[in-house]
């Protein structure tokens, strides 16, 4: 039989988790291109062979998405697999019917070929959308089993937007590990929180390897997804975070669903700022599609470092990027701290936008008057700064999960809007630990 010949569409990803695990060995497929979209910078590129395999020896092109229909005309491909998140599943058909219309077949990612099964329990925390609070429930479970006596590492979903290769396994250790690995401002947003609180976090690009390494040193596997995406690994207990202030997402995004009706316990987040309404309709959706589930109420309380040089001043908030780009959220957490400590008004940072963070406004136009903290890099590093320094604003609101005055310059007082899973969430979080750890053996 002919080999089949497939594209991978993707984000730097989820598509080379699943080119590992369900197509690297696999004789009778031959992976032509991976297609890249969502961020920007990653197209243009090769999956190295050293990544790839001996049936790949000059690795795999990574092409932009625009090219797909061409993509699949010029190499006859007979399969494209979707494989990555956070997109609606109106988006997804829409890719399917580019795909088919110019002659391949149309699949999404195969859930269960993608999570590998590990030696030691494995507690996955994902989520219907990004921006939904997974990293603070993560945080807070990584923290109840430490107390307990349990060696417990992290292994987050990837980012790898530098060298793929290099960046096969990575441990984060300490703050000094960022800059060993160069890291973005999206990977620090997801890697300094987890440090600070004293916890190892895995990433990279092989997660075989990567499980292999964090299993030596772990009693406990915590696997922290990224965006809506699924679990890398088989979890004893798949927990996955919903969003109070975004009722009804739990259906219609891609893989977010997938989440929902498969969890084991369906963590809604942000109660104290969603409303009854809202939170009700989420436990109606839990009800219908995955009635076993264990329901929980928690709260996503927010801290402001220093409330008094906020109160009453015009400020500019700075909030995590890809919770407003792809997320399509329209806050975070710091406008809801600037709004609690009572500021005079919220500045549109819009007028003030310079290179590639006006590209990023036109790209998602729908963004409104909080400024996207984006840095995929040098550039958009540089940009961001320069946008702060050109905002009409008498103080910062920063609200991203880092400390991001230390790694772009913010030359006017500014604030640190933290926040973490509220404790009222810890008793059943922990029974359902323990539930899960048991099973494991």
């Amino acid at each position: 039989m002919p080999q089949r010949k497939v594209v991978i569409m993707g984000a730097a990803g989820k598509d080379f988790h699943v080119f590992n695990t369900c197509y690297r060995d696999e004789p009778d497929a031959r992976v032509v291109a991976f297609t890249a979209t969502q961020i920007p910078g990653i197209d243009d590129r090769r999956y190295p062979a050293s990544l790839a395999g001996e049936a790949y020896p000059d690795g795999i092109p990574i092409l932009p998405e625009e090219q797909l229909a061409e993509i699949v005309r010029e190499h006859g491909v007979d399969d494209v697999v979707f494989a990555y998140s956070d997109v609606s599943y109106a988006y997804v058909e829409d890719r399917g019917n580019v795909a088919r219309k110019a002659g391949a077949q149309f699949h999404h990612f195969d859930v269960d070929r993608t999570m590998l099964p590990s030696k030691r329990p494995v507690i996955a925390v994902c989520a219907v959308r990004t921006g939904c609070g997974k990293s603070q429930t993560s945080r807070r479970i990584l923290t109840l089993l430490r107390e307990r006596g349990k060696k417990v590492v992290a292994i987050r979903h990837p980012m790898p937007y530098g060298d793929l290769a290099k960046q096969a396994v990575q441990r984060f250790a300490t703050l000094d590990d960022l800059t060993k690995h160069e890291c973005t401002i999206e990977e620090m947003e997801e890697y300094e929180p987890h440090i600070r609180h004293g916890h190892v976090v895995y990433a990279g690009v092989d997660y075989g390897a990567i499980l292999a390494e964090a299993e030596k040193e772990a009693d406990v596997i915590l696997w922290d997804g990224g965006n809506n995406d699924t679990p890398f690994y088989r979890p004893d207990l798949h927990i996955t975070v919903a969003d109070a202030l975004r009722p009804g997402h739990e259906l219609d995004y891609f893989p977010g669903r997938v989440n929902f009706e498969r969890a084991d316990l369906i963590l809604i987040n942000k109660c104290d700022s969603g409303d009854e309404a809202s939170i009700a309709q989420i436990e109606r959706n839990a009800a219908q599609l995955n009635p076993d589930a264990k329901i929980v109420r928690a709260e996503s309380p927010v801290t402001v470092s220093d409330p008094d040089a906020i109160r009453g001043k015009r400020v500019l908030v700075v909030e995590d990027g890809p919770t407003l780009t792809h997320g399509g959220m329209k806050i975070g957490a710091g406008v809801v701290a600037a709004r609690k400590c009572g500021v005079a008004e919220i500045v549109d940072p819009r007028p003030f936008v310079v290179g590639e963070i006006a590209d990023t406004f036109a790209k998602y136009p729908e963004t409104g008057k909080v400024l996207p903290a984006m840095g995929y890099g040098e550039k958009q590093m540089q940009d961001l700064a320069a946008t702060i320094a050109a905002a009409n604003c008498d103080a910062v609101v920063i609200g991203t999960p880092i400390d991001l005055a230390r790694v772009v310059r913010i030359d006017r007082p500014h604030v640190r809007v933290t926040y973490e899973l509220g404790e009222s969430s810890d008793a059943p979080l922990l029974a359902a630990i323990e539930a899960a750890l048991a099973r494991h053996g």
